[in-house]
């Protein structure tokens, strides 16, 4: 190189500042990098670096108060996501195929649905709490990821309208993982909405063994089953009211054998199993931080 002669950054391969960006966590993308000249936005574009967009790292700022939605979530934070979703949904140009939120990321529903909006490819995605989004919300997101497959949830207590839209807009839906109590009406509800359901995580959740029972009999096609460290019980007729369960019996076990993975653990001296005694099957996941991300199944696990 002669003396005087420099090289600029925009002059660089497309191809090598693609690479280096893939080593940025998001909030390196959407810290302005694309605005920097029009070659860093090509490369700031690469599909490569949207497959997925993880804001599993991002929770909301927020106290709890008694009426509904029962969260008050600080502006800020709203603001914060906002920005965070509107550069990195400009930026990836609708490749993004899995999301993930925070459990406790309070997304509201013109958040989701903007979002819905602009990942029309999406297969998986792990859906923050609840409080803030609505079933009109909810719906019209499902109604727009018609490629989805995977989705992980905190329990509803009225799932029917969730697994209908999901039966209706999401044929190949095959893998679901429930953050929160599993009972009979929501089996039944999946069994009627998705019984080609081909893997199911309800771990470290207070589980009916009445539920239980009908999971196996009834979901025809499930190939994998994930009840680690659930709390289960035996509903009882009054004045009693449930019985918890030990050790599952020979007859759930052999059950369980058909399937090409059945996932377990019912252990005293196992710290999760613990905890979720401890909190009677509703786990209250501020306290194990990031441990709702963990699971058995490699392929639900964020």
């Amino acid at each position: 190189m002669e003396e005087g002669d420099s090289r600029r950054w925009e002059d660089l391969d497309p191809n090598i500042l693609a690479k280096i960006f893939r080593g940025f966590d998001i909030f390196d993308l959407t810290s302005g990098i694309a605005h920097t000249c029009s070659s860093w936005r090509n490369a700031a574009c690469d599909p490569l670096l949207w497959k997925t967009l993880d804001l599993s790292m991002l929770k909301s700022n927020f106290i709890k108060i008694p009426l509904e939605p029962y969260v008050y979530v600080d502006g800020r934070s709203d603001r914060h996501l906002t920005r965070v979703l509107k550069l990195s949904l400009n930026l990836s140009r609708g490749c993004i195929t899995t999301l993930l939120f925070h459990y406790y990321m309070y997304v509201s529903d013109a958040q989701l649905t903007y979002t819905a909006e602009r990942t029309p490819k999406l297969k998986r995605l792990v859906l923050p709490a609840w409080n803030r989004i609505k079933r009109t919300g909810i719906c019209k997101a499902i109604s727009l990821w018609n490629d989805l497959e995977s989705l992980t949830m905190p329990s509803i207590a009225n799932p029917p309208y969730l697994m209908e839209a999901i039966s209706q807009h999401c044929k190949n839906f095959s893998e679901l993982k429930i953050l929160g109590p599993c009972d009979m009406l929501f089996v039944q509800t999946l069994i009627r909405c998705v019984p080609n359901l081909k893997v199911l995580s309800i771990r470290c959740s207070i589980l009916n063994i009445e539920a239980l029972q009908l999971i196996l009999d009834d979901l025809k096609n499930l190939e994998v089953l994930n009840i680690s460290h659930c709390f289960i019980v035996e509903v009882l007729p009054p004045p009693a009211t449930r019985r918890v369960i030990e050790k599952l019996d020979s007859t759930i076990m052999e059950k369980g054998k058909r399937l090409r993975e059945f996932y377990t653990c019912l252990d005293d001296s196992c710290i999760m199993c613990q905890r979720s005694k401890a909190d009677e099957g509703l786990m209250r996941w501020y306290k194990y931080d990031g441990l709702w991300k963990e699971d058995e199944v490699k392929s639900l696990a964020v």
